[in-house]
């Protein structure tokens, strides 16, 4: 038995000032799963979540909620609520009266008001809070009360815009943890879109990655990661190394000026690939032990683990990730097994190039 759709977009196209920001999108979300739009800057992912709440209508294609098309449905008539980066918390009010609005709105009764807002709390970990003013509030406890207003409506799917952006790195991670927990408790359908490749690894049930307009690949978080289909997504998830290469045959790869086995095949004899090995699959031996020699360019300690860089003996650059330090001039060796190595067709098209990390450095705007 499948798994009920909540969401359907279906073949939709959306421009800006006659640059197309959407190009024939499809997509299938399904009841009660957290699934992240995940791009850089100007791929399409939060004008996608707009369309979807309502706030943007599509220049073609459908909106499917539970098999209704619902285009034509203004925002306060969707069983959706959206959680944006900027909480917009009103500053007059206290806690419990911020999440209490929307029910106020709907003329709920009191005694329901109050049984859903204390539910809503509880959920967000917010009990005790209720009396507390916004000002009182850490970052992290308000975009739960953010989240609280929202799921104490009830929707059938929340969308969450950059929620964790403003807020700092461990605070961050605590709230990845949280907002996923709150999702499996609630039994709420996420939708959430961002542009940090960790979050959307670390809460998502699936991952799509999206970039100028289209959906490159859909996928589980370890799919996404250990079998990318392009060069845009292996270079955007996690960092790679990218080299250009060619298959004399299935499982043999030339690149680098030698052969290496690799486990891919059904590429025509002699294709021009891409070869993708990640940093942290390198290994480094004694120069003249590993399949590829090189010199220690630079090595930044990150904490955990080096970021070692080496110039083959053939002129590539090697990135790699290691625990153990090396010393800038030093040779070594590299060891790579056939299972370290991924190929990929060259890309077809511009959005499938690897990323230009310069050109993504811009804010999010509104073509997001």
């Amino acid at each position: 038995m499948t798994e009920k759709a909540r969401i359907r977009l279906v073949d939709l196209t959306t421009a800006f000032d006659g640059e197309v920001v959407l190009d024939n999108i499809n997509l299938e979300i399904k009841d009660r799963e957290f699934l992240t739009l995940l791009g850089p800057s100007g791929c399409g992912k939060t004008t996608t979540l707009r369309i979807i709440a309502g706030f943007l209508k599509p220049d073609s294609g459908d909106v499917f909620f539970d098999n209704e098309r619902i285009n034509e449905v203004p925002p306060n008539k969707r069983a959706v609520n959206t959680v944006f980066q900027k909480y917009a918390l009103f500053t007059h009010m206290n806690v419990f009266e911020n999440v209490a609005f929307g029910l106020r709105i709907r003329k709920t009764p009191e005694a329901e008001i109050r049984k859903r807002v204390t539910d809503a709390l509880a959920l967000a970990e917010l009990s005790g809070y209720d009396k507390r003013r916004v000002h009182q509030l850490s970052g992290g406890q308000q975009q739960r009360v953010a989240i609280a207003r929202a799921i104490v409506n009830r929707p059938k799917v929340l969308l969450l815009d950059e929620p964790l952006g403003a807020l700092d790195l461990k605070l961050r991670k605590e709230m990845q943890r949280e907002l996923k927990k709150i999702q499996r408790t609630a039994g709420i359908t996420f939708v959430y879109v961002t542009h940090d490749q960790e979050e959307a690894l670390t809460m998502s049930d699936r991952v799509v990655v999206m970039n100028r307009g289209k959906i490159l690949q859909i996928g589980s978080p370890v799919d996404i990661y250990n079998e990318p289909r392009c060069a845009f997504v292996a270079d955007f998830i996690g960092e790679s190394n990218i080299f250009s290469g060619v298959m004399p045959r299935d499982k043999l790869v030339t690149f680098a000026e030698q052969d290496f086995t690799c486990l891919d095949g059904g590429f025509a004899a002699n294709e021009e690939v891409d070869v993708v090995i990640r940093p942290e699959d390198i290994d480094v031996t004694a120069p003249g032990d590993g399949a590829v020699s090189g010199t220690v360019k630079s090595i930044i300690f990150m904490g955990v683990h080096y970021e070692i860089t080496v110039v083959g003996d053939t002129g590539e650059e090697w990135q790699i990730h290691s625990t153990d330090p090396q010393t800038v001039g030093d040779r070594v060796g590299l060891t790579l097994t056939p299972d370290d190595i991924h190929i990929m067709h060259k890309p077809a098209s511009p959005e499938e190039e690897p990323v230009d990390y310069d050109a993504d450095e811009e804010d999010e705007d509104d073509d997001d």
